[in-house]
């Protein structure tokens, strides 16, 4: 009898700036459902996008994980030591008719729909050749219009027509860079991912990374989306609304908020408490299932 793959979850972060409480939202969520269960919880920096990275930001965020007690498995992988990968999946999905070049530049496309992560959907324009033969092409990956449903562990049932919901999606840019979709699906097969946990702002990517790994042979993790930590506004907190930067000097009073917004119930007393001993209470107590679907309360 062939042994059973090991649990394996993972945090992603992008190297675009500091780490801030929505992101340790996802980290500590994704590192106390793997490690509560007995398995390994990987680091990936995804730094895919190289106008993007900031430099310096990638030790930065290394750094607070671990005065925040989030300590990973094994050696942290970098999306940008691995094109190669990319390139061979996208030279798969070529070959087979399943992506093809494109021309068509964001201001042209700014006037269609919008799909859930707030991109255009794409019309088609040049399914069967590109438009403007002299411009820089993107690679699309073509959809077909069937339905595609997947069971979250948080959010529950979660359904989406690709062809209309989002259209045939970019998989390499113009520029040259990768799309975080290809990136992100080819990294969790080679990484052996077996649970993906991390905020609800993704859950309208996941049926085409799942459509992806389905083109490509690639097992399906599970999946869990954590309800989004907003600002006073609320809008989403993230850098580019300019969400503050996790305290390096005090991390418990935050850790013991972030499990409070996770629906974990922490004691009061515990927030006064060292990060080790707010760990180990989070790791004896971690309950997925009483995490909410959304969290209504703002943070300041």
């Amino acid at each position: 009898m062939a042994k059973p793959s090991p649990l394996r979850g993972r945090f992603a972060p992008s190297p675009t700036g500091p780490l801030h409480f929505g992101s340790l939202i996802a980290a500590l969520g994704g590192f106390l459902e793997a490690r509560s269960r007995g398995g390994e919880w990987l680091m990936r920096i995804e730094d895919v996008d190289a106008p993007r990275t900031i430099p310096g930001a990638a030790d930065a965020i290394l750094r607070v994980l671990a005065r925040y007690g989030l300590d990973w498995d094994g050696p942290v992988l970098h999306q940008s030591r691995r094109t190669e990968y990319y390139q061979a999946a996208l030279d798969r999905l070529q070959g087979a008719g399943l992506a093809y070049p494109c021309t068509c530049t964001r201001r042209e496309l700014a006037v269609n729909p919008r799909a859930g992560d707030g991109s255009s959907i794409y019309p088609g324009h040049c399914r069967t050749g590109v438009r403007h033969p002299d411009r820089p092409q993107a690679m699309r990956l073509r959809v077909d219009d069937a339905s595609l449903v997947f069971r979250d562990a948080i959010q529950g049932d979660y359904s989406q027509t690709l062809g209309s919901e989002s259209g045939d999606f970019v998989i390499r840019r113009a520029d040259g860079c990768f799309a975080y979709q290809l990136a992100v699906v080819i990294d969790d097969a080679d990484q052996g991912i077996t649970q993906v946990v991390r905020g609800g702002d993704l859950l309208d990517s996941t049926p085409r990374q799942i459509y992806l790994q389905q083109l490509l042979d690639l097992p399906t993790p599970e999946y869990a989306h954590l309800p989004i930590a907003v600002d006073l506004h609320g809008d989403k907190l993230s850098k580019q609304t300019g969400a503050p930067p996790l305290d390096e000097r005090n991390p418990g009073p935050t850790l013991w908020n972030a499990l409070r917004f996770l629906g974990q119930q922490p004691p009061p007393e515990l927030s006064c408490a060292p990060v080790a001993e707010i760990i180990r209470w989070a790791l004896a107590h971690w309950r997925l299932g009483s995490v909410p679907t959304v969290w209504p309360r703002r943070q300041d």
